[in-house]
């Protein structure tokens, strides 16, 4: 009883909502409502994996993410490149695991200029040194890379043409040949990348010494060199493999290539989140006006940069063949006829479900909250994450590296926005603004869970998608009110400004959230 007095006010709020789209689904057929509802689900969760990112950083970091928008639309165009021109993936690996390797020189090099007994001025002139020469050989290697490229201002070579083939070939159940890899040259190429790096490491080792002094201690060297060595024989093995694996790639069903662009949108997502953690956001975890300025700046330096690179013009990505049957079986009456015959779409009472955008992706979304709740509730690092916000200096004292663990939520939750992009990319289509709209709902979503609640961020985000859903269907058959002799039909603009709406109802009842914690 007491825990039911203490909540009467979030469960009073609970049975309004629930008599609301009770009374929704009253005026519409059993067919449109369960379009309607599993369409909202949907929305819901592409929406939901731009929050959960958001939720866990602001949740345990105290730090809110303006560029987690750019997030999700890099994680769509990097998954493009990925599903649509996997020759250009093949030919940015070398040099990216190259840096890879170089880089984990850092601890060594640190540990060496540590012994150093240089004057000040020396001690202050040779980092430079090293860092112009790194970036010199790197400028003079990475500008003549062999890359397989396209231009956005040549029709013929656009984003938009290559998806548009790739969609008709799809269709007719063409496979697609391989086109030819650049030119590779001579393994030197491979040495100036990795000693480019390797000098990097080595003049970001000298400012540190130079700024804290005294010699590092190296931390797990067999691991570093181990995975250095690793990524380097990667490296090298990929780039004098590149025409076989592109062939090979391009040979994959699409299905397989897609879940590869998942994947590879994801390790971008948690790398870019890691390098923002580490560089930009550690210095001012106490400057938090800082922190907003800075995200925001970073994503709109993104928008420019997908802009420069894939260009301004919006284009779609094709759906996996396994989302685009329309044959013999279609459309299909159970999951095992369209996984039989990969159907479009799927027969439910009636009406016709799209087995990506209503079924794929509401599963994706579901295995994502799963998996973060045990991630949080279940596992050690959860309850090592949990014990770090709460008292960082005891869990140090554990010898728990705690910078690391925050690292490590950075990182998940800029992975869980770049699987957003990639997972809403075939739904809704690739253009340098799509992450705008996305974070202005997640934070919508956000605020009406709760800020600081993970599950806050899946209920808010599923009532963003229920109720902008339900107003696009309500602004197609209108809405029957009393002294109106015509059904009032919602307009578009409607559709932003209803979440909006309940956003400031739900607030000014919990303002806290529906799940969001008492300060």
């Amino acid at each position: 009883m007491e825990t039911l007095r203490r909540n009467r006010t979030l469960l009073i709020t609970l049975a309004i909502l629930a008599f609301l789209l009770f009374t929704a689904i009253q005026g519409l057929s059993t067919r449109d409502w369960v379009i309607t509802l599993l369409r909202g689900i949907s929305v819901g969760a592409i929406t939901f994996l731009v929050a959960s990112g958001l939720s866990l950083i602001f949740g345990l970091l105290d730090v809110l993410n303006l560029a987690h928008g750019t997030l999700f639309m890099i994680g769509a165009y990097v998954g493009w490149t990925t599903y649509l021109r996997p020759d250009t993936l093949v030919d940015l690996l070398p040099p990216v695991l190259l840096l890879a390797a170089g880089l984990l020189l850092g601890p060594f090099w640190a540990a060496l200029v540590g012994r150093w007994r240089t004057s000040r001025t020396v001690s202050r002139a040779w980092p430079w040194a090293a860092l112009i020469l790194a970036v010199a050989l790197a400028t003079l290697v990475f500008a003549q890379w062999p890359l397989a490229r396209w231009d956005p201002a040549v029709a013929a070579q656009s984003p938009a043409t290559y998806s548009l083939q790739l969609d008709q070939a799809i269709k007719a159940g063409q496979a697609r040949a391989a086109p030819a890899p650049a030119a590779q040259g001579g393994l030197l190429r491979l040495a100036g990348a990795f000693l480019g790096s390797a000098l990097l490491a080595l003049g970001l080792a000298g400012f540190s010494a130079a700024r804290y002094g005294g010699a590092g201690k190296v931390t797990g060297a067999p691991r570093r060199w181990a995975l250095g060595a690793l990524l380097l024989v990667t490296g090298v093995g990929i780039y004098t493999g590149d025409a076989a694996l592109t062939r090979f790639l391009f040979g994959l069903d699409t299905a397989w290539l897609f879940l590869i662009a998942l994947l590879v949108a994801l390790v971008t997502g948690a790398a870019l989140g890691a390098l923002m953690e580490i560089t930009l956001i550690r210095p001012l975890y106490t400057r938090p006006i800082y922190q907003l300025m800075l995200t925001l700046g970073l994503g709109v330096s993104g928008i420019e940069l997908v802009q420069a690179i894939w260009g301004r013009t919006e284009f779609n990505m094709p759906k996996p063949a396994l989302f685009q049957g329309s044959g013999a079986g279609c459309p299909a009456t159970s999951i095992v006829d369209w996984l039989a015959n990969g159907c479009s779409t799927i027969d439910v009472l009636g009406g016709r479900i799209r087995t990506y955008n209503e079924l794929f992706v509401i599963l994706i979304g579901v295995i994502v909250l799963v998996a973060v709740s045990v991630l949080l509730q279940r596992s050690r690092l959860g309850m090592i994450i949990r014990a770090g916000v709460q008292d960082s200096e005891m869990v140090e004292a554990l010898g728990i590296n705690v910078r690391q663990v925050f690292t490590l939520v950075f990182a998940l939750g800029a992975a869980l926005a770049t699987l957003g992009g990639i997972i809403a990319a075939p739904s809704m289509g690739l253009s340098p603004l799509m992450g705008e709209s996305l974070l202005l709902a997640a934070l919508i979503a956000l605020a009406i869970g709760g800020l600081t609640s993970f599950p806050g961020a899946a209920a808010g985000s599923l009532l963003v998608g229920l109720v902008q859903q339900f107003i696009i269907k309500y602004g197609q058959i209108g809405i029957r009110l009393p002294f109106l002799e015509q059904p009032f039909k919602p307009t578009p603009p409607l559709v932003p400004a209803s979440t909006v709406l309940l956003m400031v109802i739900i607030l000014l009842v919990l303002p806290q959230g529906l799940f969001g914690r008492k300060e």
